[in-house]
């Protein structure tokens, strides 16, 4: 499709290619999670041997890169998983699945926001040491406000600018690796507690509980160009590498970046939340290495890389509602695009205010909760629901043209639902008090109840019939009579 096609038809138009796409997934995936979360790991784990959570995390990041992938090259729509769930599920629910994924992504993108800005202003903090509570929430909704008013722009001209900003978070990610391994102590980093690898231990799956949350968390990202599917382009081999190269590079970042800090700085100081190693970890690494000035500038740095990734889940989040609404299964105001810009505002302004919210839940209870809360609304509408969707659309629509097809297949897809259900299951014990399970069923519990409402107003399953459309399916056959009727027209014109 053209982009004046795109535009005279209220479209998305295809302005991003691999490079961008892979700088909006891994400036999503890094952010300042690694740089907040290496003393939440080591805390859970108890030692060094933190690094398992890291790795179990890219495992179940790369096995569900894999499922995105696979969807997303044959799905390529705004909406990411919308999309998927409405082809997968209609021919059962009708549009309760699709609805359900709207409901809950405005509220877990937002959440998983907030916690960047969290990170940034504790990073502040070093900066400013005299910074007041108070204080610091402003700072924080002030640079939300910044975020929105930034993406109110056409789409080019964010994805540029999300690639200059991912240029700086790998320069900020390489200084911190190359201060901590110009200072490294293979004692510190290799040397660990009595029964730190007793796999026999409730102690031990309970730590690993607690850190693949952690790990989980730092790695989400993979998927926000699929969000953006309809302006990709190429995507049926855009969107499969930005994925899968993203998830690796980044693997590859944060292992580094983990045993250099641990081989810098003593990790049971990693232990005291009001310690300053704690609360700005590379910056003391920084610190000790080159000295206060070094390390005032890398931590400007950070704190570019933490607006950085909100920056990039703001974009991709705000697509989330676009499609479904256009499609009648959202509020109707999500399928408004800007008149000039041609981005949708509503769903920007909506997570604008949502992170907003979550920023100053996190800022007066504590990190661990917020992870906890947006994890467990995601597992159940996104993620276990999504592999399901492809092994639903294996089966119905076998003749859908994949240009990428999962490695050993059904493999990955099974780790994957292990994986997340397991973290879901584990929730309460990580966050104790806080019942992040519960709140997730209430959450889900309103959203097909305000589904019914909906439904029951548009005359939809389950208060009318179901309406079954193949769309992806259906544009591949029609695609392929209009070649084959070009084709024998070209041959009798020739005859």
């Amino acid at each position: 499709m053209s982009e004046r096609t795109a535009a005279a038809g209220g479209g998305l138009l295809r302005r991003i290619g691999l490079v961008q796409a892979t700088a909006l997934n891994m400036s999503q995936m890094v952010g300042i999670g690694p740089f907040i979360t290496i003393p939440l790991m080591v805390a859970a784990f108890g030692g060094p041997q933190a690094i398992i959570g890291w790795i179990a995390g890219a495992l179940l990041a790369l096995c569900d890169g894999l499922v995105w992938a696979e969807l997303g090259a044959a799905m390529p729509g705004a909406g990411g998983t919308y999309v998927y769930l409405r082809e997968a599920f209609q021919y059962r629910s009708g549009k309760l699945m699709p609805f359900l994924f709207v409901w809950t992504a405005i509220l877990f993108i937002p959440l998983t926001m907030s916690t960047g800005v969290v990170g940034l202003v504790q990073y502040l903090g070093y900066l400013w040491p005299t910074m007041g509570k108070g204080t610091g929430d402003i700072v924080g909704l002030v640079l939300i406000v910044l975020v929105v008013l930034l993406l109110w722009r056409k789409v080019d001209f964010v994805a540029k600018l999300s690639t200059v900003l991912w240029g700086v978070m790998l320069v900020a990610a390489a200084l911190v690796m190359v201060a901590a391994y110009t200072h490294f102590h293979p004692g510190l980093a290799f040397t660990y507690p009595h029964g730190a690898f007793n796999l026999f231990g409730a102690k031990f799956w309970g730590a690993f509980g607690a850190g693949l949350a952690v790990g989980v968390y730092d790695y989400l990202g993979y998927n926000t160009a699929a969000y953006l599917g309809s302006e990709l382009k190429q995507p049926g081999r855009t969107l499969p590498r930005a994925t899968v190269g993203a998830v690796i590079g980044v693997m590859a970042i944060y292992l580094l970046l983990q045993i250099g800090v641990l081989g810098a700085v003593d990790w049971h100081r990693m232990l005291d939340p009001n310690s300053a190693v704690y609360q700005s970890m590379a910056s003391v690494v920084l610190e000790q290495a080159w000295g206060r000035g070094p390390a005032d500038v890398v931590t400007s740095l950070i704190l570019i890389t933490a607006f950085a990734s909100v920056f990039a889940g703001l974009l991709g989040g705000s697509r989330v509602p676009f499609d479904a609404a256009r499609d009648g299964v959202f509020f109707r105001s999500f399928a408004r695009l800007h008149p000039r810009h041609g981005f949708p505002t509503a769903g920007l302004i909506t997570m604008g205010v949502i992170t907003a919210i979550g920023f100053m839940i996190g800022r007066h209870t504590d990190m661990g909760t917020l992870i906890q809360l947006l994890t467990t609304v995601m597992v159940l509408v996104q993620t276990l629901s999504q592999v399901v969707a492809l092994v639903v659309l294996r089966r119905r629509q076998p003749t859908l043209r994949r240009p990428y097809r999962m490695w050993l297949y059904p493999v990955p897809a099974v780790l994957t639902f292990v994986g997340w259900a397991y973290m879901y299951v584990v929730a309460d014990h990580n966050a104790p008090g806080r019942h992040p399970i519960e709140w997730s069923l209430a959450w889900v519990a309103l959203g097909a109840l305000s589904f019914l409402v909906w439904a029951r107003k548009e005359k939809g399953w389950p208060f009318g019939e179901k309406q079954v459309e193949e769309r992806y399916l259906t544009a591949q056959t029609e695609a392929a009579e209009a070649a084959q009727a070009a084709g024998t027209a070209e041959a009798a014109e020739g005859a």
